[in-house]
């Protein structure tokens, strides 16, 4: 197996759901040792998040749901109660060992168990301690719980996607969860870089709305410059056209023209050198001014090729065209083949013996992501690791056991 840049980095994992598992699973892919610690008889709660769940031997679902599978690899679950006292104080002795602690408790959830950055701080000073919220540490709705869903409403998203005369639409995906997961990872990596380099530890401060306005980028931007509200536009773009889904003869297609000499290659390829011609179509502002007048027009041109004469022969001459594919089709799409993107995972209640997941796509030549283990089973590496890292024989593992302090 090829060197993984995060190797010799160990992260306590005490994420659920999406944004905080994102996270982490990322850390895991790029070598880092991520330990979930996870509630005893419960886990993540995406483990229930079902169905689908994965099929097991006997021919029944298992208890091991596709929402979990999706970000949960790459890690060892431990089973700890930490409302318990032990509990806890098994958290703090693993901690010893582990360089990073990310969590997704309310604000101030962790401070009655003792596990909150300013009490852990002092024994553990190079620590670096994320927290994933949904408004934040600070600000007057920090006490709120936060969700993808209100953090694609509050941060706007929402407002710009649909159709122009619809209700407003959440994207189809936890997006605001994703994405926090990833601004949270790299705010992990600056501050482990840090942590080399001075000894000092932090606090980062992760939340799903600041992440979510974040990734407004252009439509935020426009707002910001021009005192205009963005409105809906469906599957058009504020600043280029064209640029939408259009009708072919057998379904649908997304051309996508960046410029001005990308539309003079579509018009040539469909035939439209009416369109060519036109003064209103000359430019690209000229044909956001007229924006409707144009989508007006190409119809009667789109639907005379099947999508994939108008992929084929698009890409063909450099102007963006691809199809709108089901998902089915994504991972039967021969790019999506050749990139790796599934990987099939060994897993010890699967009945195929396997599970299929989503692949990491960083591509890395000297330290790429590694598959080193499927998502796990509840619990399944408690006696592993509590053995490996804390030194605790069979008889005290029992013993905890026995008194609900792990599972």
């Amino acid at each position: 197996m090829a060197a993984q840049a995060l190797a010799g980095i160990r992260v306590l994992d005490l994420t659920r759901i999406l944004a905080g598992p994102t996270c982490t699973q990322l850390l895991g892919d790029l070598g880092a040792d991520v330990i979930k610690v996870e509630k005893p008889g419960e886990g993540d709660d995406t483990r229930k998040w079902g169905p689908p769940y994965v099929e097991g031997k006997d021919g029944r679902p298992t208890r091991e749901s596709a929402y979990y599978l999706s970000a949960n690899r790459n890690k060892r679950s431990v089973a700890i109660d930490i409302a318990h006292p032990e509990g806890q104080r098994l958290v703090r002795e693993l901690l010893g060992g582990c360089q990073v602690l990310a969590e997704n408790f309310k604000v101030g959830g962790l401070a009655r168990y003792g596990l909150d950055y300013p009490s852990l701080a002092p024994a553990f000073p190079a620590l670096v301690y994320c927290s994933v919220t949904g408004f934040g540490q600070t600000g007057p709705y920090a006490p709120r719980a936060g969700y993808d869903y209100l953090a694609q409403g509050y941060g706007g998203i929402m407002s710009v996607t649909g159709e122009p005369d619809g209700e407003p639409v959440k994207v189809g995906v936890g997006i605001a969860d994703v994405m926090c997961g990833m601004y949270a990872t790299v705010a992990i990596l600056a501050a482990l870089r840090h942590a080399e380099a001075t000894g000092e530890g932090q606090h980062i401060d992760m939340a799903l709305l600041d992440a979510q306005v974040a990734w407004l980028v252009n439509e935020g931007c426009n707002y910001l410059v021009s005192g205009r509200v963005p409105r809906r536009l469906g599957n058009e773009h504020p600043n280029i056209v064209p640029y939408k889904v259009f009708e072919a003869a057998d379904g649908r297609i997304i051309l996508a023209v960046g410029n001005d000499a990308q539309f003079r290659r579509w018009c040539a390829f469909a035939g439209a050198e009416d369109l060519a011609a036109d003064p209103r179509f000359a430019t690209n502002p000229l044909r956001v001014a007229n924006r409707e007048a144009l989508y007006a027009l190409m119809p009667a041109y789109t639907r005379r090729r099947t999508v994939q004469a108008w992929v084929d022969g698009l890409s063909e001459l450099g102007v963006p065209c691809g199809p709108v594919n089901t998902i089915d089709r994504v991972f039967a799409d021969p790019q999506v083949q050749a990139r790796g993107m599934r990987v099939d995972l060994p897993h010890p209640e699967a009945a195929a013996g396997t599970v299929p997941l989503i692949a990491n796509p960083i591509k890395m030549g000297a330290t790429p992501p590694a598959y080193r283990a499927a998502p796990p089973t509840l619990g399944q590496h408690t006696d592993e690791v509590l053995e490996e890292l804390l030194g605790l024989g069979a008889a005290e593992r029992q013993r905890l056991r026995e008194a609900g302090v792990i599972g």
